[in-house]
């Protein structure tokens, strides 16, 4: 597997993108390993969805390592952040085509994924979150979504690349994924054009350069 270097800050708001419309095919149905009782106790403050879990276990030997941590607490909050399949439309009907959505409430965060994607391959899974993790309060910037675009590219460039059949899967999110690889690797394995992707895009005209823990240009 290939590793890339992806420079740690530190670090909430929404993310989104990607809203044409897709002809699902969902991924041949393959029994899911089972869980341990172990494995299980470790994420249960943030899904009991067996997917996720494996999504998340696969960030282990990725870049996102950092975010599975942050997902289990080591975050601003100091909490778990709780991870759940949701129709986007009931929050808000402008978040109908969100693929995935950063909240924060009483303190706790959450982070609440399309449910058009509960089919998504895990790898596919594990890329998202990894980005979503990043955002941890209230302050968003073109920097931040800069830093947690690319490190989604990097996850997925990494289990992809591990698994090539994995980019040819017709679903939503992997078309999301297969856009930012490359853009990383046409980059040269950096954010370079995904900057440009970040800057370009409607939803984030309004951010600020720069957001706590984000000061710095990637």
């Amino acid at each position: 597997m290939k590793k890339f270097r992806i420079p740690l800050l530190g670090a909430f708001l929404a993310l989104s993108l990607f809203s044409a419309s897709y002809a699902i095919v969902e991924p041949p149905k393959v029994p899911s390993a089972l869980i341990d009782e172990g494995l299980a106790k470790t994420y249960k403050k943030s899904t009991q969805d067996t997917n996720v879990i494996e999504a998340l276990e696969l960030l282990k030997q990725t870049s996102g390592e950092y975010s599975r941590k942050a997902i289990l607490g080591d975050n601003l909050t100091r909490r778990p952040i709780k991870i759940e399949f949701k129709n986007l439309s009931e929050i808000n009907p402008a978040y109908a085509n969100f693929d995935a959505l950063g909240w924060k409430k009483s303190g706790k965060l959450y982070i609440y994924i399309n449910k058009k994607h509960q089919s998504a391959p895990k790898e596919a899974l594990a890329a998202l979150l990894a980005h979503e993790a990043i955002h941890q309060d209230e302050f968003n910037s073109l920097n931040e979504e800069t830093y947690a675009w690319t490190l989604e590219a990097a996850v997925w460039t990494q289990l992809s690349e591990d698994n090539l059949e994995l980019q040819n899967i017709s679903h939503p999110l992997v078309e999301r994924e297969n856009v930012i690889k490359k853009l990383f690797k046409k980059g040269n394995y950096t954010s370079a054009y995904i900057r440009k992707f970040v800057i370009s895009n409607k939803g984030y005209q309004n951010l600020p350069e720069r957001s706590p823990g984000f000061e710095e240009n990637l």
